[in-house]
């Protein structure tokens, strides 16, 4: 078994006994391998998301909050690429960690043989993209972390002509066009509303304040004239 196989599997035993608590030794015996490759695995998992407990000393062991994962999913094989096929194109936006943990959990909670058919189907796709295409992690997290908050965030931007400030931001909105993205807020430096792209975010720290509540529609971005904002429709 390898270790993306194990992985999955190590959620689904984990939640078939809970709330009962599985020693690591027990998961290492079963799964062939070592005590230390076992909470490697599970610090893998609590990482990405996945609410697994864990209770030290004599009769502790590892626990999957059943109240936190979904129940089994019966998405075909097809439909569940299609949902990572949607999920990869987030990536470089604010939301590309989350998506990454989305896509886990909904693998996780599909049936052992839906799960490996479509990772196998999933390893017949590929994307094209050049060489410099990837940007650091921590910019979109901190940025999602800032809009769910409402914390003020310090930016250091390169504008398009290359040119460097720091700047102390106070989040709006997000917005997306031509596969590009934008973090939209109140910059305290030039006082007035200021669409930053993303991938010209060179860094990203929040600050120890809640900022004032600003709505979108009040703010009037800048945005070009033959496009339309249009918000996400969640269903």
């Amino acid at each position: 078994m390898n270790r993306t196989d194990r992985l999955y599997a190590l959620v689904e035993e984990l939640r078939a006994c809970a709330p009962r608590r599985v020693s690591a030794r027990e998961l290492a015996a079963r799964y062939e391998v070592s005590v230390r490759t076992i909470e490697r695995d599970i610090g893998a998992l609590q990482q990405a998301g996945v609410p697994i407990f864990a209770d030290v000393g004599r009769g502790g062991g590892y626990t999957l909050d059943k109240s936190r994962t979904l129940p089994p999913l019966n998405f075909t094989p097809a439909e569940a690429v299609a949902v990572a096929i949607t999920l990869a194109r987030a990536e470089g936006s604010p939301f590309s960690r989350s998506a990454r943990t989305a896509l886990h959990k909904i693998v996780a909670a599909m049936s052992a043989g839906d799960g490996a058919s479509a990772r196998e189907l999933a390893e017949r796709i590929h994307f094209l993209t050049p060489p410099d295409a990837c940007e650091p992690v921590s910019v979109p997290a901190v940025l999602e972390e800032a809009m769910y908050a409402r914390r003020v965030v310090r930016l250091g931007y390169v504008d398009a002509s290359g040119r460097e400030t720091e700047r102390d931001v106070e989040p709006v909105a997000f917005t997306a066009a031509s596969r590009r993205w934008y973090f939209l807020g109140w910059c305290r430096l030039r006082e007035e509303t200021r669409v930053f792209r993303i991938d010209r975010v060179r860094r990203a720290a929040l600050l120890d304040e809640t900022a004032p509540e600003r709505r979108f529609e009040d703010l009037g971005p800048d945005h070009p004239v033959d496009y339309v904002a249009r918000p996400l429709e969640f269903v």
